[in-house]
């Protein structure tokens, strides 16, 4: 992938620590591939945030810890995806081998992500579009389509490796899959800090969950309330039963379906 412009790298800081457009895997990071090659990676960073939540609430509910690191893992592809297609209208490998995170040192959360490939899908008007690697798309919708078979990809991967050792079902863990993705694309927006960059976000999230695609569980719920963007969560994060914790708006569990 060819390096991102100033105003990209201004724009990408205001979303992420970091966003690396690299090809190494530094020794405190670590490639998506490994991290669903099998559970120990998923039991140690449960234990981690196990122990985090103890430290900040005195408690940490097994299912709790157990959506955060649902969330939190497909933070990576959902993140990835939503700020290119946002900032350039591209679209990189969003496969586990392409992909890597490192975990913060405090609270155990993806702090820093990398792109590890070099193909990309883009627009025809893109000035990279005839560079190696570039593959040009019809038209936004067609790209739209791209991200958004690319992270499914990605988290049916990451489903079939983790499910078995969570304590969600299929549904529910695709129900998070699909808070990911659209939670990353309106935020790409609402880091810009103005009514007009987060309804950037809100019509990409749109353009991407235009319908429902299974194993996806929702279109787009993106909605205006008292002149405010808000949306229905499809998952619950389990943050309720934190210690003075009340629920998240638009939780699942409160609104009607």
């Amino acid at each position: 992938m060819t390096q991102p412009s100033t105003r990209e790298t201004a724009d990408l800081t205001l979303s992420l620590r970091r966003l690396d457009l690299r090809r190494d895997v530094p020794a405190d990071w670590i490639r998506c591939s490994t991290a669903l090659a099998g559970p120990g990676f998923f039991d140690e960073w449960r234990t981690r945030l196990t122990g985090w939540l103890g430290r900040e609430y005195g408690e940490a509910p097994p299912r709790t810890a157990d959506a955060y690191l649902v969330a939190w893992y497909l933070h990576v592809p959902a993140q990835v995806g939503a700020l290119l297609l946002h900032h350039e209208r591209r679209v990189p490998s969003l496969r586990p081998a392409d992909l890597a995170f490192r975990i913060g040192t405090g609270q155990p959360y993806p702090d820093a992500l990398a792109v590890l490939g070099a193909d990309f899908c883009c627009l025809p008007t893109d000035p990279a579009s005839a560079t190696p690697g570039a593959t040009a798309v019809r038209d936004e919708r067609a790209l739209a389509a791209v991200l958004r078979t690319r992270y499914t990809a990605h988290a049916a991967q990451f489903v079939q490796a983790y499910g078995p050792h969570s304590r969600f079902g299929r549904r529910a863990l695709w129900a998070a899959a699909t808070d990911a993705l659209e939670n990353a694309l309106w935020g790409a927006g609402r880091a810009g800090g103005t009514p007009e960059a987060e309804g950037a976000g809100v019509a990409d999230a749109a353009l991407v969950l235009d319908a429902r695609y299974p194993p996806l569980t929702s279109a787009s719920t993106l909605r205006l309330a008292d002149r405010e963007w808000t949306r229905r969560r499809e998952s619950c994060c389990f943050s309720y039963l934190l210690r003075a914790e009340p629920e998240c708006d638009g939780c699942p569990r409160s609104c009607s379906r």
